[in-house]
């Protein structure tokens, strides 16, 4: 792959990552991945280092769209809910399996972005309106 193709491609996983198509923007990156780790280019140190950050990013961003749509479908009722609980919804419903460490994390990060109104306490999530 030239170095033309591989930029293109990596603006084109940008773009779908801006449009939240999330998987789409996967599914390119790891083919790019692929074609770094198998050296059938030589591209700089930046523009790798931008692969790896974007596909860093594209894997959190998902991470928190899939977190938040299984948090919606909590019921109301339910005021608090276990990371190991929100796993267990993630595996089922999504077939996402990531660490606990990560899990919470991603939580945090919805947190500090006003998306998701809870605490955590231990290994709970504490809703403050759901």
């Amino acid at each position: 792959m030239n170095l033309k193709e591989f930029i293109k491609l990596l603006n084109k996983s940008r773009e779908l990552i801006g449009l939240e198509k999330y998987v789409e923007a996967n599914a390119i990156l790891e083919n790019l991945k692929e074609i770094e780790k198998n050296g059938e280019s030589d591209f700089n140190y930046n523009l790798v280092h931008q692969l790896y950050q974007l596909d860093s990013n594209c894997k959190s961003a998902h991470h928190q769209q899939v977190i938040l749509e299984i948090i919606k479908d909590i019921p109301t009722g339910n005021n608090s809910i276990s990371f190991e609980e929100l796993s267990n919804k993630l595996k089922l419903k999504e077939n996402l399996y990531i660490s606990e460490e990560i899990l919470r994390r991603e939580v945090e990060i919805l947190i500090l972005r006003n998306l998701l109104s809870c605490k955590i306490e231990k290994n709970k999530l504490i809703f403050s309106h759901h």
